[in-house]
């Protein structure tokens, strides 16, 4: 598995396997999984202190830096909330050329926790997508997983399923690689746009979360198709 992504992309390893751009619980839990699978990773944060610290704490194979550097990963996950993923990508512009980019994000409405925030027909995926610059990747993964689960790659004793999205094939095998190496099950569920669907329904999974009637829920569950 260690390899996986040089073979995917057809070229040698390069130093730095994966970025992610924030220093959150979700950052920490895709780095462990990247870690779990044999990559090195590079956190980049808006706030050096924390990024370094977060670092620190997964170990040798991770470097960090700031969002005013340039992701050095052949993959970009954008462990960030919508807005702050929109700015990124406006920000960092050609220095994301043919990267592949991953959205993780929930477009949720907080402040009523009651809606999406993009408009009908559309996605926070396919929002970030027409940001991109030529050339780049966006595939949507992760965003039907919740941080704490993520670390150990399972929930209940079961692999963690991960929704895959895209309209690349070398994108998206390149984001299944990246989920197989760390433990867990890739599953492709189609182009980029059925991220409305992913991002909809995990929506409803948060509110269910959220809600003191379902008294074993935590935000410690996983999605898991079985037959």
């Amino acid at each position: 598995m260690k390899n996986f992504l040089a073979r995917i992309l057809g070229k040698k390893t390069p130093m730095t396997n994966l970025t992610i751009i924030g220093n959150g619980n979700m950052a920490r839990g895709i780095a462990a999984r990247g870690l779990a699978g044999g990559l090195t990773v590079e956190i980049l944060g808006q706030d050096p202190i924390k990024a370094q610290e977060l670092a620190a704490e997964l170990g040798a194979r991770v470097t960090s830096g700031t969002t005013a550097a340039a992701p050095q990963g052949d993959i970009v996950v954008l462990a960030v909330p919508f807005d702050a993923a929109k700015t990124i990508v406006s920000t960092y512009g050609e220095a994301l050329a043919g990267k592949t980019i991953v959205d993780i994000t929930n477009p949720v409405n907080f402040e009523t926790f009651d809606s999406l925030v993009v408009e009908p027909g559309t996605s926070a995926a396919e929002e970030i997508a027409q940001l991109a610059p030529s050339g780049s990747h966006v595939v949507k993964a992760f965003n039907t997983t919740f941080a704490g689960t993520l670390v150990a790659g399972e929930s209940g004793g079961k692999p963690l399923d991960v929704f895959i999205a895209g309209d690349d094939d070398a994108a998206t095998a390149a984001v299944s690689g990246l989920v197989s190496a760390g433990g867990m099950r890739p599953l492709v569920v189609g182009p980029l746009k059925r991220a409305r669907e992913l991002e909809g329904f995990q929506f409803v999974l948060m509110t269910m979360q959220a809600n003191p009637a379902f008294e074993d829920f935590n935000w410690d569950t996983g999605l898991l198709v079985t037959k």
